[in-house]
């Protein structure tokens, strides 16, 4: 089940590449991921979750800029296999293989990013114009971390 988990979490990175980690630092913060000793035990001090939050909540603002370059340009991309990387990782650890949940976070975050792209791409030509369809994908990216964060 841990490494289901780490591949959503994943796909939460390949959506809104903040808020994987934020849930993560959320759930360590809560008591449901222990990263006590570990080299992520970071993620479950005071202050992480909070700022990991305001980091996603300006993604989530700043993806809706006409800026905005596609998360799939080099740079987005390999912000958000990183952050699946890491939040996968950060799962794999209580299951004892933190190698595992990194290559499952990371393989997540392809998923998530290309599936995503090509949802949102579908859903705003559905609609007429992508704003419905960036926040109907905030608003699964976060029902599937809240989900995550629930089951850890």
């Amino acid at each position: 089940m841990l490494y289901l988990l780490a591949f959503v979490i994943g796909i939460v990175a390949g959506l809104r590449a903040m808020l994987a980690p934020a849930a993560i630092a959320w759930a360590a913060r809560l008591g449901g991921l222990h990263l006590e000793g570990s080299w992520l035990a970071f993620m479950g001090y005071r202050w992480t979750a909070p700022i990991w939050s305001l980091v996603a909540l300006g993604e989530i603002v700043n993806d809706k800029l006409p800026t905005t370059p596609s998360r799939t340009v080099p740079p987005q991309f390999g912000a958000r296999v990183a952050m699946g990387a890491l939040s996968g990782a950060a799962i794999g650890i209580s299951a004892g293989l933190w190698w595992l949940g990194l290559l499952l976070g990371a393989t997540g975050a392809v998923a998530g990013t290309l599936g995503g792209a090509a949802a949102r791409g579908a859903l705003a030509r559905a609609f007429g114009r992508d704003l419905p369809a960036a926040l109907t994908e905030d608003a699964i990216a976060i029902v599937i971390a809240a989900l995550v964060v629930h089951c850890l």
